[in-house]
């Protein structure tokens, strides 16, 4: 049965804007930190998983940036007062920055299962180069598949709520072919990617964990880095693309049923929550992140850390 969709929006205009708020804070200083510590104390050693981990930063920089702007208009109870250029912009670099994400997520666990069991390849043929040429062609297809994003946002008077100016995905004209468009990032940008980084980890775990040679402190990185990624997949990049086909499904029958679009709203808000978690999956890469966070480990002298 539908429901007032006004109704709906109560609890996403009461969840959203401290769940932004705080994710800009978190993600801000968290991915500048990073950023800094892979610029001053990895700057000799800019090997593959320095490169690919440092356009996963500016990727979520680049849309940390517009948080502010997303908690403006929830705390004005849905109420752009940015102009249309603006929405467009948010909701493309929110894309971009979802799918840039998941795609250099996937890179990174390649990378590291490569490393693992093909050691002597990725010493000898594996480059930074490489690694750079791979994260051109992963904005290519980013910025490629985020573009359409540009004509289905938009601004409109709501009159349904006081006349305010919300800033939209999709405006009804559009919504069979933005539904088409939703499914393919569903598919293309979350399905792929996470069957090609859960079956690289599954390799990583198995290799190492009957690896002798591997340190218990290289271990404990590996199970930190696999963790973090379970927990992005698990609470974010997974539930906010099933309720978000759910919701623009129910849409296109002319339904709305508050929990969906409520429960789309939180993964919405938690799919931004992948940014805080990065810098998390820098400490499992690096030893300087890891020393300049946690202090020295004993075992640091003795260990030799894996590359990429």
């Amino acid at each position: 049965m539908g429901q007032n969709i006004r109704d709906c929006e109560k609890t996403q205009i009461a969840v959203l804007p401290p769940i932004f708020g705080i994710e800009f804070i978190v993600a801000l200083v968290g991915n500048l930190f990073a950023l800094w510590l892979l610029f001053t104390r990895e700057k000799r050693n800019w090997h593959t998983g320095v490169v690919l981990s440092c356009n996963l930063a500016i990727s979520d920089l680049l849309y940390v940036l517009t948080l502010p702007l997303l908690t403006v208009y929830y705390s004005l109870e849905k109420h752009w007062v940015f102009g249309e250029a603006a929405c467009k912009i948010e909701r493309f670099l929110f894309t971009c920055n979802l799918y840039g994400s998941i795609f250099f997520i996937m890179a990174i666990s390649v990378n590291r299962c490569v490393a693992l069991t093909c050691p002597f390849f990725t010493r000898s043929r594996v480059e930074p180069v490489h690694a750079k040429l791979v994260s051109v062609i992963i904005w290519i297809i980013v910025g490629v598949i985020s573009c359409p994003v540009l004509k289905f946002a938009s601004v409109f008077k709501n009159s349904n709520n006081r006349n305010n100016t919300a800033c939209v995905s999709i405006h009804n004209i559009h919504e069979n072919a933005h539904f088409i468009y939703k499914i393919f990032l569903a598919v293309f940008g979350c399905l792929i990617p996470f069957l090609v980084t859960f079956t690289s980890y599954f390799v990583v775990i198995r290799v190492a964990w009957k690896n002798v040679s591997i340190t218990a402190l290289e271990k404990r990185k590996i199970a930190i880095l696999v963790t973090s990624v379970v927990v992005l997949y698990a609470l974010s990049f997974v539930p906010y693309h099933v309720f978000q086909i759910y919701h623009f499904y129910l849409k296109g029958q002319n339904q709305s049923i508050c929990w969906v679009y409520n429960i789309y709203q939180v993964f919405k808000g938690m799919a931004s929550l992948s940014m805080c978690i990065h810098p998390v999956l820098y400490t499992a890469l690096f030893d300087s992140i890891r020393v300049a966070c946690c202090g020295k480990s004993p075992e640091d002298n003795n260990s030799i850390e894996m590359r990429k």
